[in-house]
């Protein structure tokens, strides 16, 4: 009689094939479906990882663009702060009485401060608030009886914002501890 040879343990080859080696059972169609499986796979992968790549660049370049709009006006704005300074000046030297040539520098002023306004500028003018190193930068520091330690005496020069970036300090005189 005679009988097939099967092997005892897994690891014998069946015959023709080299130690270590399985025949296989599926077909050629069944190992072909199996590869494309796999490759539709990967493919679906891939194009999950490329949308999701895609999608992680169009956000960045909207907020790239958002600011950029916000922040388009900086130095023009920037560069109209010694105007601002310099009309404060003027509006402060011409003292407390009417007079045409102050109003019309007051008119000027708040112009300018409305133009600035509508692009995003805001004023600082802290004086009486308390002491943000964020927002103020202090120049000296003096007592004076009746103020809370910390609070803004007096503003030297204002400070401006744009679209909630600091775009320079406001130099202030604080109020010293006693």
């Amino acid at each position: 009689m005679n009988h097939e040879h099967e092997p005892a343990d897994p690891a014998e080859a069946p015959e023709g094939a080299a130690p270590g080696e399985h025949l296989s059972t599926e077909s050629p169609l069944e190992i072909e479906n199996a590869e494309l499986r796999m490759a539709l796979a990967e493919l679906r992968e891939q194009t999950l990882r490329e949308r999701a790549e895609l999608e992680n660049q169009r956000r960045r370049m909207a907020r790239e663009v958002e600011s950029a709009r916000k922040f388009a006006n900086e130095r023009l704005l920037g560069d109209l702060l010694p105007v601002f300074d310099s009309l404060h000046a003027g509006l402060k030297a011409a003292g407390a009485e009417a007079h045409p040539l102050k109003e019309g520098l007051e008119l000027t002023l708040r112009q300018l401060l409305k133009t600035a306004k509508d692009n995003g500028l805001i004023e600082l003018d802290p004086k009486g608030e308390v002491f943000n190193p964020e927002f103020h930068q202090a120049v000296t520091q003096l007592p004076s009886p009746g103020a809370a330690p910390g609070t803004v005496l007096d503003v030297f020069q204002k400070g401006y914002v744009l679209n909630e970036r600091l775009l320079r300090p406001a130099l202030v005189v604080v109020v010293a501890d006693a």
